[in-house]
């Protein structure tokens, strides 16, 4: 490190003259300002200001994931920047119990006079979410028709140029079915984990028939259960089906990355996999703390507005509900506990593969 040769001031580093007027409150335009307009003010700048961060360190991670090869290094570097990702989600949640200490009352005073201005226009919180992979085909059906309305015709066009890019969703399929050890010399994973799975659906559809204190109408209906996990378990390991139930909504990642996954999850042990694993799991907590965070922000809009329509025309609370339903990006790590075996019926790897997956060492 050069040894500093200007002396630094705190206010001129931070430019906090200019930080610390930038809350201008439009209410005082009108009549007498509103107190919590202030309030309000602030917290959407701190939102904007960790967005910041957070896309960020979101560069970083798809700049790695953009190349043809992960190395172990660059995985501990994702994996620490994306907790920090996680630590500032948790801080945004946190961060809305703040903006409740303002009653609709309080708000109401001063909410007709940002119209049409609303979250839709956080130019930041979109680039995140089209990072993050939630591009326009996934999004509910208001989203679709909305999503760029009410937009400069800048950054309309800049968000256009950024759906027509990878994804870090995109850029985590591609690395997964590059996963070298679905196939590793004559072993073949799927093998393994069908001969696995039919061994505990047969044990279990045992279990059910000797169950003699079900009724007729229960034994039916754990029946029809079963062959319904069955058929789940068919539809993950058979490619044609799997394309069909893909089709249908309920996988977005590939075969082969599912496997991949899957293997990573059960194993996660392995020296080799616990960093993959350890990332899967970032993921899978990003998207719950955004979840997260749109069912807080519905709940205070709730609390906020009623039934009212948002200031961005959306149906407020109704709107907000159904995004937090729908709008969910890595659901495939959610449901890979679906094909999660018990850890004592995991079946053993060959040497091989153990060895591959260890750390060996061989004294000649």
């Amino acid at each position: 490190m050069k040894k500093t040769i200007k002396p630094c001031y705190y206010g001129d580093y931070l430019q906090l003259e200019k930080f610390l007027d930038s809350q201008k409150p439009v209410s005082g335009n009108y009549g007498d300002e509103a107190h919590d307009e202030t309030l309000f003010i602030i917290v959407h700048q701190a939102y904007e200001l960790w967005f910041k961060q957070i896309l960020h360190e979101l560069h970083s991670v798809m700049q790695v994931f953009a190349r043809d090869d992960v190395k172990d290094e660059q995985l501990t570097q994702v994996v620490h920047r994306l907790k920090r990702v996680i630590k500032i989600q948790a801080l945004l949640n946190q961060q809305i119990e703040v903006m409740e200490t303002m009653t609709p009352q309080d708000f109401l005073s001063f909410r007709n006079y940002l119209v049409p201005a609303s979250g839709f226009q956080s130019i930041q919180f979109k680039v995140l979410e089209i990072s993050l992979g939630l591009k326009s085909k996934y999004r509910i059906d208001f989203d679709k028709q909305s999503f760029y309305n009410r937009l400069t015709d800048d950054h309309r066009e800049f968000l256009e140029g950024l759906e027509q890019q990878p994804s870090l969703f995109d850029r985590v399929e591609s690395w997964l079915e590059r996963m070298p050890f679905l196939e590793f010399e004559d072993f073949k994973f799927w093998q393994l984990y069908q001969d696995a799975t039919h061994k505990m659906l047969d044990q279990e559809l045992e279990i059910i028939n000797q169950n003699e204190m079900l009724s007729e109408k229960e034994l039916s209906q754990q029946l029809k259960e079963h062959a319904s996990t069955r058929a789940n378990f068919e539809a993950l390991l058979d490619e044609k089906l799997f394309n069909e139930v893909r089709s249908a909504g309920r996988f977005r990642l590939t075969q082969r990355a599912t496997l991949s996954a899957l293997f990573i999850s059960m194993y996660r042990d392995k020296p080799m996999f616990n960093l993959p694993f350890q990332f899967i799991t970032c993921l899978t907590e990003i998207d719950e703390q955004l979840t997260l965070w749109r069912y807080k922000h519905m709940m205070m809009v709730q609390r906020m507005l009623g039934s009212k329509i948002g200031t961005g025309g959306s149906s407020g609370h109704d709107y907000l509900k159904r995004t937090t339903e729908s709008n969910r990006i890595y659901k495939d790590f959610f449901n890979l506990a679906t094909f999660l075996l018990p850890t004592d019926a995991l079946p053993e790897l060959p040497d091989n593969v153990h060895q591959a997956l260890g750390y060996y060492f061989n004294k000649r």
